[in-house]
């Protein structure tokens, strides 16, 4: 007995080493494959090698299988074994063709591969030599039999007629089945008389073998007459059909006429695009065949005498597929095991379980096998090895690996020490844990301090072995050991239980009330035991508050014992329930505060309009939330396209309270769209706006508003032109909006009226040769829609269009003031604003055109004057140029005659260059300035002086001094700083400025300075400011 245990003991032993030095149960990588051999070969290579190789530490050894039986690859056998590979020599098609399956082995155990078959593919000759031949009438149908040999693999077949190489070509009238080889003819022609040979060749060796001519003649006796198609040729009743596989159905039938073949699928589904339909519609070919292709497949025969049908199901299957596998798994002695196997595949695939490439049987009780799932119970060191899940059904089967180990050791607790420091409050439960590792199963005991514990109403040895202590006492605190034993030895681990004071919310929980933007502050206080340190978390509504974030609303306060945190600046959305938990080592606690906010009302809702008027809207609408505080009054807004966006309305009644939830707009605008909204109020604010109403269109009335700012005059002879401000839409009252306009001549009595049906006219133009040039009218505008007319709006005088000037200016002169400007005088005419009988044109100003003498009078550039002005000067003009200027009067009809040309030639251009080197000094309050004379070019006027700007800084206006020298003295305040320019001046005009110059606020001893050197600035030094540095442009 002692020798059994001390090798289970080695048996753990070595499976735990395994763990850990890379020892591996075997696992295929490469398995067998079936082999098909042509037997025409056994003469040239007489062998075949099937493929084995595993993975596994020890290295795998192998042995084979054939049809079930070990095979011995002893010398002199022809099976050699090289690796995991077999080979085998000299075959022998009666001895070797069978299934073969590797087995690979190692120290875990054995798996067993896949099946593996040996056929061997043949053709035998034809045995007969001679086939009697076969008479037909001529439109006969006919069957020519093939009669293939005895033979192993594939056939192809064809057929040959008369002599080689004229082979029977298939189409509608001639069929070769590659099931029986059989040549079908369905209608019999005079030309198809001869001898017929059928070739048979095997797929797999190559091998083609000629039958016996079989001679096909025509009767004598008269020609067949027309007959329904009779299929020959059919597919069978049920064809299983594998995943992925191609199918061939095959359909022909004789007939005179010939018939014709088509197909179709029961069920009414279409034909998907990979079906082919070959040789005549004679065969039905669907590759890649899935589940959605299963299902009956009809085909017809038809011809002129009737048709024919023949039906068969093709069932789809599928080989089993595994989809769940045994994962490799350790359990100690006396524990249970269950391992899954699930597989897919059609038919259902059946389970059977291997161990070390053994069947294995089930046994009651302990060993079962139910749908696939392996259960063993009770495990035994002899349990151990390699196991494999088999799941199969007709169409194959697969295989799948997993080793179970079985160990047995003594209790250890090196890996699970009891916990050192167990903490629990007074009042409370512990768990202290004992969890050591030991197979099988042995007995826990514990102590506390030296005396065996044992159990009570509180104390409690639970079956995993853990210890359980309930309302926990100070008395209950000290050393706790836990001891372990089995057959193979006992171990022991101990830690020490520590009964701490409990933790108490000393805040009660209650119900707070704040309004919005104030601040409020949640209380959480505890008491606890000092050696703990309390950790506080706050919930909002059950979700964590993450201090921090959410605005920066909320902030902790509290204390080292307090938990208290802070809402600032508080929302309605802030209202709900908050929780304060408190957590030790030992125990968790907490209390839930129910705070209220109170604040504006929420927005109405369901806005409606129930009735309206050309003027009133009757609104209802249904109260938001109050937020806690009752709702005192409503108040409506309205918008229309119209106006800038809300605005407040006069409701019915005036003041609308907090129970009214209706109330009438009143002062709106007729025929106008309008959108209403509702705010409610309390006593704490305003709230929200409710979202808008439907657009609602009040009704029309009568206009009102007449346009304004009537006026006119102006326009051409004969005409009186009224204008005015259109009436804005919103106070057009109705739609067919227009205008009357009524006139009559000033001191008549009868209206001239006249109508303008377009709402944005802003004019009207009356036309009549009677109408005398700028005659007094007496106008009023008036206002209409479909509702009819309004009022007429003011009467106001209008004068009509006058007439242009008749009369010239004349004694027109031009002269050069500069070479940019130019003054021109006339006589004015005799000055009338308004008219009077027998005197001229009434003149509102003068026009001017000038052009330069080189251009077109059409080019001219136009100066108006406005009053009764003689003289004018044009500016802007070229240097040196001769201009041609004309003047004419005007009024609102237009210009009249020009005057005679007068022509004036502006002067030279004033000089180009600025004053250089202009130098500055300081003394006794002065500035003294002195710069370089500046000489006219050829084609400039000569320089007669120069003028001095200065401004005390860049915003004040500057003041100017003119010399004819080239040095002037300013006296001027030195602590001041100063902006200075200097231009020289002609006849032609004023020329280039010197860059401005910038003398800062100097106090104390004299400064110079110049605009061409820099220096540096001291008591008694020159001051040199350069123009990059201190001067701008």
């Amino acid at each position: 007995m002692m020798l059994l245990w001390k090798l289970l003991v080695l048996q753990s032993f070595m499976g735990c080493l395994a763990v850990g030095s890379g020892l591996q149960s075997p696992v295929f990588t490469k398995q067998p494959g079936s082999i098909v051999f042509p037997v025409d070969s056994l003469e040239k290579s007489r062998e075949v090698v099937f493929s084995c190789e595993a993975q596994g530490s020890p290295p795998p050894f192998y042995r084979w299988r054939l049809n079930g039986s070990i095979i011995d690859p002893t010398s002199g056998s022809h099976y050699t074994l090289s690796g995991g590979n077999l080979r085998i020599s000299h075959l022998n098609k009666d001895q070797d063709a069978g299934t073969y399956q590797c087995l690979a082995s190692n120290s875990f155990g054995t798996i067993i591969s896949r099946e593996a078959s040996l056929t061997f593919a043949y053709l035998e000759n034809f045995k007969t030599h001679r086939r009697s031949s076969v008479s037909v009438r001529e439109g006969q149908g006919v069957v020519l039999l093939c009669g293939p040999p005895s033979h192993s693999g594939g056939l192809t077949f064809s057929w040959i007629f008369n002599k080689y190489p004229s082979v029977v070509k298939q189409d509608s009238r001639r069929f070769i089945s590659q099931e029986t080889g059989n040549l079908y003819i369905a209608k019999v022609e005079p030309s198809d008389v001869g001898n017929y040979t059928c070739v048979v060749t095997n797929t797999v060796t190559k091998t083609r073998v000629e039958g016996p001519p079989t001679p096909l003649v025509l009767r004598s006796d008269g020609v067949m007459g027309e007959y329904e198609p009779k299929i020959e040729v059919q597919f069978p009743e049920l064809v299983p059909v594998a995943k992925g596989s191609t199918v061939k159905l095959e359909c022909f039938a004789l007939g005179n006429p010939v018939p014709s073949i088509t197909w179709r699928r029961v069920d009414g589904v279409l034909f998907s695009r990979k079906v082919d339909m070959r040789k005549a519609s004679g065969v039905l070919e669907i590759p890649y065949f899935q589940q959605e292709d299963a299902g009956i497949y009809e085909c017809t025969a038809e011809n002129a005498k009737g048709r024919n049908a023949v039906k068969g199901k093709l069932s789809f299957y599928a080989p089993p597929q595994l989809i769940e596998l045994p994962q490799d798994v350790q359990k100690a002695i006396d524990e249970s095991l269950v391992w899954e196997c699930k597989a897919t595949g059609k038919p259902k695939p059946s389970y059977r379980w291997m161990r070390n490439g053994e069947n294995l049987e089930s046994v009651e009780g302990r060993v079962q096998v139910v749908n696939g799932a392996l259960t063993i119970s009770r495990l035994t060191m002899a349990d151990m090895g390699m196991y494999q899940c088999v799941a199969e059904n007709k169409h194959g089967e697969v295989y799948s690996n997993a080793e179970l180990k079985v160990v047995a050791v003594a209790p250890d607790f090196s890996q699970n020490l009891v916990k050192t420091h167990t903490m629990v409050r007074e009042g409370g439960d512990v768990l202290i844990e004992c969890r050591p590792k030991m197979s099988p199963r042995g007995l826990i005991s514990w102590r506390k301090g030296t005396e065996a514990l044992r159990a009570t109403s509180r104390i409690s040895i639970l079956d995993s072995g853990s210890l359980r202590i309930s309302n926990a006492t100070k008395s209950d605190a000290g050393l706790y050991t836990c001891v372990a034993s089995n057959q193979f030895g006992e171990a022991s681990s101990a830690g020490s239980l520590l009964v701490k004071e409990p933790t108490v919310i000393t805040t009660q929980p209650a119900t707070l009330d704040v309004t919005v933007g104030e601040s409020i502050v949640l209380p959480c206080q505890v008491t606890h035991d000092p050696s703990l340190e309390p950790r506080f978390t706050w919930f909002f509504n059950e979700q964590l508050i993450n201090f921090g974030s959410h605005g920066g609303y909320f902030e902790k306060v509290g204390g080292h014992s307090s938990g208290d945190i802070m809402i600032r600046n508080i929302q309605l959305r802030h209202a709900g329930k908050y929780t304060c938990a408190v957590q030790t080592k030992v125990d968790s606690i907490s209390i839930a505060t129910d705070l209220i906010v109170r604040g504006p009302p929420g927005p109405p809702t369901s806005v409606h309009v129930e009735e309206i008027s050309d003027s009133t809207a009757s609104l209802s609408w249904r109260p938001g939330p109050d937020n806690h505080s009752p709702i005192t009054a409503y108040t409506i807004q309205a918008r229309t396209p119209f106006s800038l966006g809300w605005q407040a309305v006069t409701t019915v009644p005036e003041l609308v309270g907090g129970r009214r939830l209706t109330a009438t707009v009143t002062d709106l605008s007729p025929w106008v769209e309008y959108e209403y909204r509702v705010l409610a109020s309390n006593a704490i604010g305003t709230g929200e706006p409710s979202k808008p109403s439907k657009q609602a269109r009040t009704k029309e009335t009568l206009p009102k508003v007449t346009p304004a700012n009537v006026s006119g005059g102006g326009g051409s002879r004969s005409e009186l032109v009224i204008t005015w401000e259109p009436v804005p839409e919103e106070l057009q009252n109705g739609e067919g909006f227009g205008y009357v306009v009524a006139f009559r001549p000033l001191n008549a009595t009868g209206w001239m009226q006249a109508a303008v049906p377009l709402a944005d006219a802003s004019r009207y133009i009356f036309k009549n040769d009677s109408v005398q040039p700028f005659s007094p009218f007496q106008v009023k505008v008036g206002v209409y829609n479909n509702k009819g007319e309004g009022p007429f709006g003011p009467t106001v005088t209008v004068y009509s269009a006058e007439e242009e000037p008749v009369r010239t200016p004349n004694r027109v002169r031009a002269k050069s003031l500069s070479a940019s400007d130019v003054e021109v005088t006339w006589r004015g005419l005799p000055w009338y604003t308004s008219k009077k009988p027998d005197q001229s044109k009434r003149i509102l100003g003068y026009e001017l055109r000038y052009w330069e003498k080189t251009e077109k009078e059409e080019t001219a550039s136009v100066l108006r004057t406005v009053g009764n002005q003689t003289s004018a000067i044009i500016q802007g003009l070229k240097g040196s140029t001769t201009y041609y200027v004309t003047v004419r009067a005007y009024n609102t009809a237009g210009s009249g005659p020009p005057s005679g040309i007068s022509n004036v030639t502006t002067k030279k251009p004033p000089p180009s260059q600025p004053p250089l080197k202009v130098m500055w000094n300081t003394s006794n309050s002065k500035i003294i300035l002195n710069w370089e004379r500046v000489k006219a070019l050829e084609n400039e006027s000569e320089v007669m002086g120069y003028k001095v700007l200065y401004k005390r800084n860049r915003h004040s206006r500057p003041s100017v001094m003119e010399t004819n020298t080239t040095s002037v003295e300013l006296s001027l305040p030195t602590d001041e700083e100063y902006i200075i320019q200097i231009k020289p001046f002609g006849e032609g005009g004023e020329g280039s400025s010197s860059r401005q110059i910038t003398i800062p606020r100097i106090s104390g001893s004299p400064a110079m300075g110049s605009a061409s050197t820099v220096s540096t600035l001291s008591a008694l030094s020159t001051i040199a400011l350069s123009f990059t540095a201190r001067t701008s442009l």
